[in-house]
């Protein structure tokens, strides 16, 4: 059987770091992923996936990753169920990562951070969608000559001609 997950999204809040009653980390956290398909308005809709990170990876992901970072996760789905406090059986379905890699720098995240806190509050607060933010936030990243990671970016647009001997190529 296979059960494998891979993401690429933006952390929506900082992941919240928990121990257990035997000392076990855990992470939980929700990540935002862009919908591969326009909305009937043009725009990207996203996919807001719980995930949950245990032990030491759980302790690094809480300590170098905040709200808005944009972060690659690969795991497994798992669902489980419990009984609530009024009886009632819940279903909960969530991604157990079990490899996480922070996809920009932190001198960048910190500079979107910095700029989404200039768009009144942030990316995912004040009544904004997440796709108008990060679409305001990278028209601002691109402004600071930031890489723009926007779907409709064309990485070759600003290219400039490389200057390679053929002894440097390795074919």
């Amino acid at each position: 059987m296979i059960n494998n997950v891979v993401l690429v999204g933006r952390l929506t809040k900082d992941p919240d770091l928990r121990y257990t009653s035997s000392g076990q980390a855990t992470a939980n956290f929700t990540l935002a992923v862009n919908r591969s398909y326009k909305n009937a308005n043009g725009q990207y809709d996203a996919d807001f996936i719980n995930v949950v990170i245990w032990r030491k990876p759980a302790e690094t992901l809480a300590q170098y990753a905040k709200k808005g970072t944009l972060l690659g996760v690969t795991g497994r789905i798992q669902t489980r169920n419990y009984e609530n406090q009024q009886g009632q059986r819940v279903y909960v379905t969530e991604v157990v990562c079990e490899n996480f890699q922070l996809l920009e720098s932190r001198a960048s995240s910190e500079r979107r951070q910095t700029n989404d806190q200039s768009f009144g509050g942030g990316g995912f607060n004040g009544g904004q969608s997440f796709n108008q933010s990060f679409n305001q936030s990278s028209t601002q990243a691109s402004q600071n000559s930031m890489p723009d990671f926007s779907r409709d970016a064309d990485p070759f647009a600003s290219s400039a001609q490389i200057d390679i001997s053929d002894d440097d190529l390795p074919f």
